[in-house]
């Protein structure tokens, strides 16, 4: 086995995680708990209830990581946890429990960003595949339902990787804005998965929305999704949507989740192809501003991952609007685009080999940067 045994723990949102990577290039596990039924109930995600939800989750799972990758405490060689950005109380949860796994065992702990960990699951998936590493400089596009940033990303002689902060969102995360229109247009939560089955049904090009328009010549790679929401809701005033909405809100009312089928049926070819204007004009948004940052710096290639990387039109609109101007985009499949373990193990295999470690009162970051501009 190639490479050093790392325990991963995730902790930072609504999963629970746990995986053993080998040498930041083999799962022998990735075991993730979701709180999305618990959440669901309140239309997104509660802080306190995240909070309680990994204490009483983070025991079983970190067991049954070991256990499916049927290696002992004994012989990782490390223990990475997330230490941010996120909800405080759920970072602290995965901390505390990694830094008593780490004394207990005698091993080192490793303090990993969750950015990075999506960014080094793109890295895990070609190493998996065989496929080999991206030539740098790339571009990286993290998005989630959290964040929505571009970073430079270069690997060092000494096998370090360099992150620089090209752009980032100035109010919502593109998932963020997803949830909040899905929520408004009562296709209850998470709302990402569904606006991304039900738009196929709906013309993209029927709903024209204006583009954002920011200040600052410097900051023209920076992404703003609230005016996009906004105009959704002033859309849903002056058009006759309300009866639909109130069905679908007693389709999901109490937490429920209803069959894509009946939500589909609930919804008219207005409401649909609503969904379907909202969702290109994110991916659009999003394809753009990558594409240039990649013009920019000069880039080798460009990385999508995150859990909004899940998106179908996404993808398609992303590497399309790459490939015409020649280069791959490399993303995860859906189990390493969202929350995982996975990806901080893997994230923390070239900090192992630098003798990156954490010290013992390594705390939780919940505004941590990954880089400065």
């Amino acid at each position: 086995m190639d490479g050093p045994l790392i325990l991963g723990i995730e902790t930072s949102c609504d999963e629970t995680a746990a995986a053993v990577v080998a040498g930041g290039a083999r799962r022998l596990s990735n075991v993730v708990l979701s709180q999305v039924p618990v959440h669901r109930l309140y239309g997104g995600i509660v802080p306190e209830l995240a909070s309680r939800e990994h204490l009483r989750g983070i025991v079983p799972i970190v067991r049954q990581a070991l256990e499916k990758a049927e290696v002992e405490l004994a012989a990782v060689d490390a223990i990475a946890v997330t230490r941010g950005p996120g909800l405080a109380g759920a970072l602290l949860v995965g901390i505390t429990y990694a830094k008593a796994l780490a004394l207990a065992a005698g091993k080192p702990l490793i303090g990993v960003h969750h950015l990075a960990g999506h960014i080094h699951a793109v890295l895990l998936d070609r190493r998996e595949q065989g496929l080999p590493e991206p030539e740098w400089p790339a571009v990286a596009l993290v998005v989630s339902g959290g964040h929505t940033a571009l970073f430079r990303v270069a690997r060092h002689a000494n096998g370090g990787f360099e992150y620089q902060l090209l752009g980032q969102t100035r109010d919502d995360a593109a998932g963020e804005a997803g949830d909040k229109v899905a929520k408004l247009l009562g296709l209850g939560y998470p709302g990402g998965p569904v606006i991304d089955r039900l738009a196929e049904h709906g013309d993209e090009r029927a709903v024209t929305f204006t583009r954002p328009k920011l200040k600052g010549a410097d900051r023209d790679l920076d992404f703003s999704f609230s005016g996009l929401k906004t105009a959704v809701l002033r859309y849903t005033q002056t058009h006759p949507l309300a009866a639909g909405i109130a069905a679908r809100q007693a389709l999901t009312a109490g937490g429920a989740k209803p069959p894509l089928e009946a939500l589909r049926a609930a919804c008219d070819a207005e409401t649909l192809n609503l969904i379907a204007s909202f969702q290109y004009a994110v991916a659009r948004e999003l394809s753009e501003k990558t594409v240039a940052a990649a013009e920019r710096i000069g880039a080798a290639g460009i990385l999508l991952t995150g859990g909004v990387a899940a998106n179908r039109r996404l993808r398609r609109e992303l590497t399309a609007t790459a490939a015409a101007r020649g280069w791959e985009v490399m993303a995860p499949p859906i189990a390493l685009c969202t929350d995982n373990a996975a990806m901080i193990a893997a994230a923390a295999a070239p900090q192992y080999a630098l003798a990156d470690f954490a010290t013992w009162d390594l705390p939780a970051s919940p505004q941590l940067a990954l880089a400065a501009r």
